[in-house]
């Protein structure tokens, strides 16, 4: 370390077997308080909790009366969200939020101390059993928000997180007079539809030896059938296994992340629900490092430190093309980094990547909101959607 801050401040040094031989003993004292310094406040932002940007998911929770009035219905914030720890004893998460007019919520998520390098998963922090009924408002529009932690042992009370999200409201699917102000309400989650997320995976029983291609991807609306992804390199369908002539080894889309759904029924059905689904390529690799041959009874699995360069997921969905996302793999099979992840403190190893949507099975949607409302109010720097 002193020898590379030497060589930033005499450059000619650099060619010396040992520069620290030609400074005197206080220049090297200097220097090596300055190492100390910069590792101190190194090692100090690691020791601090962060937010998994893509984890933080605001909802508004549907009550079924205002100040009393069942025939109103009015709503509360509802918030989780997954932080990267430490997370030190007796410190205490809490969310804050405010809209025009004075509104205002607070309340605290549930808190449990955990080391560096591990991340807790905040589920349903708010909403009504938090908050209750009388703190319901029938307010729509833009609500800030702050996710907070402090802590009263150590002292101290420090911000994760700020946001901003759109409340908006449609009729129940009750009907008569008594159910004219039933009005549903929602946070638009629009702006999640053209980002994408790529990831490998470790295998049930290699782990990392031989991990397998990972994806998600954002849908709206209600699903009324299974999603079928395709991944093509060059061009060409890769990674098709079969047996007796039927396909082996499908890739799946089975496991919904995050699902964004109203409270109450709603008129139309079924359009204002978002969901963040997660598929993978069963026979499909990033590499195989297990010293074994790469062979099942179907044929071997594909491996992608074999195939290097761009790479194309197509997705079917009820005999429809509705998705396309590109990606890059480098000569070991790792996925290429675009940088827009890390540039954004995206807070996890996952890689962001545009996905440009297709056809109109997601129905009506604001295609412009990315630009803005992506993270709630935290666009993304060097992201451009298809």
């Amino acid at each position: 370390m002193i020898k590379k801050i030497v060589s930033a401040f005499i450059p000619s040094l650099g060619v010396l077997k040992n520069p620290t031989q030609l400074l005197s003993p206080p220049v090297l004292t200097s220097l090596a308080l300055l190492v100390v310094l910069f590792s101190t406040a190194k090692t100090k932002a690691q020791d601090q909790p962060t937010i998994q940007k893509d984890s933080v998911q605001v909802t508004a929770f549907t009550l079924s009366s205002y100040k009393k009035d069942f025939k109103v219905f009015s709503w509360v914030p509802r918030l989780n969200l997954r932080v990267n720890g430490p997370i030190a004893s007796g410190s205490q998460i809490y969310a804050e939020f405010s809209a025009p007019g004075g509104l205002a919520w607070k309340f605290d998520c549930k808190t449990e101390e955990i080391g560096a390098g591990h991340w807790r998963q905040i589920e349903d922090c708010g909403g009504r059993d938090a908050l209750g009924e009388d703190k319901g408002v029938t307010y729509t529009g833009p609500v800030n928000f702050t996710i907070k932690m402090r802590n009263e042992l150590a002292g101290g009370d420090a911000t994760l997180f700020t946001g901003k999200m759109k409340v908006a409201k449609v009729h129940s699917n009750e009907t008569g007079p008594d159910y004219v102000n039933h009005f549903v309400y929602y946070v638009d989650q629009d702006w999640n539809l053209p980002i994408g997320y790529m990831f490998l995976e470790p295998d049930e029983v290699a782990e990392w030896k031989k991990p397998k291609l990972a994806f998600a991807f954002w849908a709206r609306g209600e699903l009324n059938g299974p999603f079928e992804p395709h991944l093509f390199h060059s061009g060409k369908e890769v990674g098709k296994m079969f047996y007796n002539g039927e396909e082996v080894g499908k890739p799946s889309c089975g496991t919904n992340e995050v699902e964004h759904n109203t409270t109450q029924s709603t008129e139309p059905g079924g359009r204002f629900v978002w969901t963040r689904m997660k598929c993978d390529f069963s026979s499909i690799r990033a590499w195989n490092k297990t010293g074994e041959k790469n062979e099942t009874m179907f044929g071997p699995l594909y491996l992608m430190s074999e195939n290097a360069g761009d790479y194309e997921i197509k997705i079917i969905y009820k005999g429809h093309l509705v998705r396309s996302i590109k990606f890059a793999v480098d000569a070991e099979g790792k996925l290429v980094d675009n940088g827009i992840g890390t540039a954004n403190k995206l807070g996890n190893n996952r890689i962001i990547v545009p996905v440009q949507v297709l056809g109109d099975a997601d129905g009506q949607w604001d295609k412009t909101s990315w630009k803005t409302d992506a993270f709630y109010g935290n666009p993304l720097t060097g992201f451009t959607a298809p």
